[in-house]
């Protein structure tokens, strides 16, 4: 009697395990199932915000494509009077004749760049404002080449095309914002327009791969849209 008591212990000791693993199974089941569902519904959600990154990047190349078509239609015939050029991935306007522009080390604009702004802006404005919804800033860029007249060092030349990049920009700045033709703009050119000078930190380099001294010193129209700020608000929401 005592061993049918004590094989019948240990056969209820092995149920009681055994009940014991298989809930304890269907605990680790239901874990992975949850877990399953977690992975699913985030790898959807990334599926999800990649699309909508996606569509904005595909919406941000056909306006950006379509401003540069818009800007070539307008100004075909003067780019090369002008001898000025549009970037299609930058959008940048580059007015690049250095001796139309400015005299070596001056800040005041020259008569021909003034005759030439006269016809350009009011333009530029008109094109520009069509897509004013995707436009977060217009840059009025000056550069320089990295020379200065005078046995400085290169740092000192930095400093002073600095100044002089910085001035000019101004200086274009101003004299389109006093421009008749664009008076009713000008609440517009305030809160978009920005005047920047960047001395020699972006020189054009020539196939040798040496600075074109020349054609590093040139003023620049660039268009910056919203597609940056909209692709990080969404991945913030």
């Amino acid at each position: 009697m005592a061993m049918k008591e004590i094989f019948g212990a240990h056969a209820k000791a092995r149920r009681q395990d055994s009940e014991h693993w298989i809930s304890m199974s269907d605990l680790m089941a239901g874990l992975m199932m949850v877990f399953l569902f977690i992975a699913v519904a985030y790898m959807r959600y990334a599926e999800v915000e990649k699309e909508k990154v996606k569509e904005m990047a595909v919406a941000y190349q056909k306006s950006q494509v379509a401003l540069y078509q818009a800007l070539q239609d307008e100004f075909e015939d003067e780019l090369s009077q002008w001898d000025a050029e549009i970037d299609k991935t930058t959008l940048e306007f580059r007015f690049k004749s250095p001796e139309v522009l400015f005299d070596v080390g001056q800040i005041t604009l020259k008569r021909n760049f003034k005759t030439i702004l006269d016809d350009f802006f009011p333009r530029y404005l008109r094109v520009l404002k069509a897509f004013r919804e995707d436009i977060t800033e217009i840059r009025i860029e000056g550069h320089t080449s990295s020379s200065w007249n005078g046995a400085v060092s290169p740092e000192a030349a930095y400093f002073h095309n600095m100044e002089l990049s910085q001035g000019r920009t101004r200086a274009v700045l101003q004299y389109l914002y006093m421009l008749p033709s664009v008076e009713q703009d000008r609440p517009w050119i305030k809160e978009f327009f920005a005047a920047v000078g960047f001395s020699s930190a972006h020189p054009v380099i020539d196939k040798l791969g040496q600075e074109d001294g020349e054609r590093s010193r040139r003023v620049s129209f660039r268009v910056l849209t919203n597609a940056e700020l909209q692709i990080k608000r969404i991945i913030q929401e």
